[in-house]
């Protein structure tokens, strides 16, 4: 049961991570100032998720 609860909580980061790694790329390719901040806000959930902060 442990192995299954590793594998999911692995691809759960891999997830966050990429989730991450796309709002990024949003904030670096928007030229609008409130979508680049909008984006910063939902993405700090993520990068929380990605570094195991709670």
């Amino acid at each position: 049961m442990t192995t299954v609860n590793l594998i999911i909580m692995i691809i759960y980061h891999l997830i966050s991570a990429f989730i991450s790694f796309v709002l990024i790329w949003s904030i670096i390719k928007t030229k609008n100032i409130q979508e680049a901040i909008l984006y910063c806000i939902i993405l700090i959930p993520f990068v929380l998720r990605v570094f195991h902060i709670k």
